[in-house]
């Protein structure tokens, strides 16, 4: 046993590390080649295209399927219409396509893919044109799918410079070129066209990055806001408030949004024969920056696909329709009139509604929920009555009408549940809360009057709008990425690459042509298909004569077997 002083001193002694086993060595090796076969694998052009296929697909359902983000009225319709399946899309995020987590994600690894495989492309293509083309030919020439041979007389050299200053000459941008004098007093010219090809490729790829982050910094920033407007009345949009519906960006600050005023003072349609809309024009004023709360207007007519842009934002003409109106007399002897938009269910505005009626007058507080009232129906512009079914026949106001039921009761506003403008909470009128008073078809000036006196009259109808407000502060750079992409597109199509070898080589002078012959060996390479060059080597072989010297062509196999 050691003594006691050895013992402490062996405690005292700093601890050392033990070295790594195999093991884990093996295991950390192991870790970090499948880390980089799978970033290889990731920033291959290969798992790019499989990517952006993906994201066509992914794209799909917000192009097929309503979406929350474009039109609320419409996704709930379809979620309704269909009970089964619509929850469960919904569960998914196929009525929030763009802004789902599964397409964020292939988002993602499309943008990670394309940086992976342009970095080094890019390098790449600045190595080759920074070098230029190799000064080396093929040995043999002959098996090139392009191949001459001529005859000359005259110094290799001499030659070689006379050829490559031409090619330097030929054609748009000229040929790159080097020259390689040999031992054996051959010189070798090679030359490549066609560089364009591949920046193009390259500017393609590059834009399409710039496009993904376009769009993702539009989302982030951006917002949209839609709101509907009957004709004769206006909109401020002093906060996201005051919006119908707002879908800001998620880095967006809603206190930061552009305000403006809008007013709408009138509607103009047109319509063929059969119902087809030819043209929609909104009469509107707006002010906005130092004009709001003045009595300056701006004045424009606002078309589809023409928007009117201040500050930033652009306000779209989006839709139309039809907003009935109603005048009711109460039982006191109050009058007043209501009006709300109905929602066109086909291309003949067959547009469906309610009217809700809160607080209806001459009835004490605790007695206001038991009456409140609802008009429920159908409004057509053209109406037309088969069956007891009524619809419409034509878009315009011919001979508007409406067929409704009246509902009186509590209507479920305080109850907090949220409720469609467009529809009555059916749960009401299952629990006995909501009662069907009367069913009526009307046209205008028409009435119907439920059994305490209250009568309701329909005195027409008005056109409403529906406009878009829509920030996005990448658009301009988005715009320029598809422009880049097309450029770099059509180059990486039209453009092609090519080289072209001249191996000239001299051959000993008879005694009686002291000036010496040469053999000149033309061999052409296309780098994507024989259409790369077509008519052009013919031009190309001309440029190696001299007609002061030219003694002829040889064919291809007797250069062969020299």
């Amino acid at each position: 046993m050691p003594p006691p002083d050895t013992i402490a001193a062996r405690r005292n002694e700093p601890t050392q590390k033990r070295p790594p086993t195999r093991r884990g060595r093996k295991a950390f090796t192991s870790a970090t080649a499948a880390l980089r076969n799978l970033w290889r694998r990731l920033t291959s052009m290969h798992t790019a295209l499989v990517l952006l296929f993906l994201l066509t697909i992914a794209a799909l359902p917000g192009a097929l399927l309503p979406q929350w983000s474009t039109s609320r009225v419409n996704t709930s319709k379809y979620i309704a219409d269909h009970p089964e399946i619509g929850p469960w899309l919904n569960r998914l995020g196929f009525f929030n396509v763009f802004s789902s987590p599964w397409f964020a994600a292939v988002y993602l690894l499309l943008f990670i893919s394309l940086i992976g495989c342009v970095t080094p492309r890019s390098r790449e293509i600045l190595r080759q044109i920074r070098r230029g083309p190799p000064a080396t030919a093929p040995r043999n020439l002959s098996r090139l799918p392009h191949h001459e041979a001529l005859t000359a007389v005259g110094d290799a050299a001499h030659a070689g410079e006379r050829i490559r200053g031409r090619l330097r000459r030929t054609g748009i941008g000229g040929w790159r070129t080097a020259m390689r004098h040999e031992p054996d007093g051959t010189v070798i010219v090679a030359a490549e066209k066609g560089y364009l090809r591949d920046v193009g490729n390259l500017v393609f790829h590059i834009s399409l990055l710039a496009l993904l982050l376009s769009t993702s910094v539009g989302s982030l920033f951006g917002y949209e806001g839609s709101v509907i407007i009957t004709a004769g009345s206006g909109f401020c949009a002093s906060s996201p408030i005051a919006y119908d519906d707002f879908r800001p960006g998620s880095m967006v600050n809603a206190t930061t949004t552009t305000p403006f005023c809008v007013d709408v003072d009138a509607f103009h349609a047109t319509y063929t024969e059969g119902g087809q809309a030819t043209s929609f024009q909104a009469d509107i004023r707006f002010q906005d920056g130092a004009a709001l709360g003045t009595d300056t207007w701006q004045r424009r007519a606002l078309e589809v696909n023409d928007p009117i842009r201040f500050s930033g934002d652009r306000l779209y003409l989006m839709g139309h329709g039809y907003t009935p109106t109603f005048r009711i007399t109460y039982p006191n002897g109050a009058v007043r009139n209501y009006q709300q938009p109905f929602l066109p269910s086909d291309s003949l505005f067959t547009s469906e509604g309610a009217v809700k009626v809160t607080d209806p007058p001459g009835y004490p507080r605790d007695q206001l929920l038991k009456n409140q009232l609802a008009i429920v129906g159908v409004f057509a512009p053209t109406a037309l009555l088969a069956g007891g079914v009524l619809s419409s026949g034509y878009p315009s106001q011919l001979s508007p009408g409406v067929a409704v039921d009246i509902y009186r009761g509590d209507l479920g506003m305080s109850t907090g549940r949220p409720q469609s403008v467009f529809a009555i909470d059916n749960t009401q009128v299952a629990r006995g809360l909501l009662v069907k008073k009367a069913h009526a078809v009307l046209a205008p000036g028409q009435s119907t009057t439920l059994t305490d006196g209250t009568r309701i009259t329909f005195t027409g109808a008005k056109e409403f709008v529906s406009l878009q407000t829509s920030y996005d502060p990448a658009q301009g750079w988005a715009l320029v990425s598809v422009l880049f992409m097309i450029a770099g597109l059509m180059a990486s199509l039209l453009i092609k690459r090519r080289r072209v070898w001249y191996r000239i080589r001299p051959e000993p002078a008879p005694p009686a042509d002291p000036a010496g012959s040469l053999v000149i060996e033309v061999g052409g390479l296309a780098r994507t298909d024989q259409a790369g060059y077509g008519r052009e080597f013919p031009s190309l072989v001309a440029l190696a004569e001299d007609p002061s010297s030219v003694s002829g062509r040889r064919p291809a196999a007797a250069v062969k077997g020299q």
